[in-house]
């Protein structure tokens, strides 16, 4: 993403704009902790390698934070994460 919203805001419903921008959010989370955690395997310094994943944990933080407040924003979104983690403990038993 680096800096591009992927969808046109200005088309969202109102209703919907709260939870498109925690989505947004989220995506830019991730993709953020992506470019982090493979730049911390390329590099060969130590330090920029603790710093960089260390970063990248901040980054899940706040990917979280924004899942928590869609979660709470977006009731059907809520219900079909909880039905996603029962589908994964019926089919992996954990």
């Amino acid at each position: 993403m680096l800096s591009s919203i992927p969808i046109d805001l200005k088309k969202v419903k109102k209703e919907d704009i709260n939870k498109e921008i925690l989505r947004v959010g989220m995506i830019a989370e991730l993709d953020a902790v992506s470019l982090y955690e493979q730049l911390a395997s390329i590099t060969t310094d130590e330090d920029i390698r603790k710093i960089l994943l260390d970063i990248a944990k901040e980054e899940k933080t706040h990917m979280g934070e924004f899942q928590a407040l869609l979660l709470r924003e977006d009731k059907e979104q809520s219900e079909e994460m909880t039905n996603a983690w029962n589908e994964v403990r019926e089919k992996t038993g954990k």
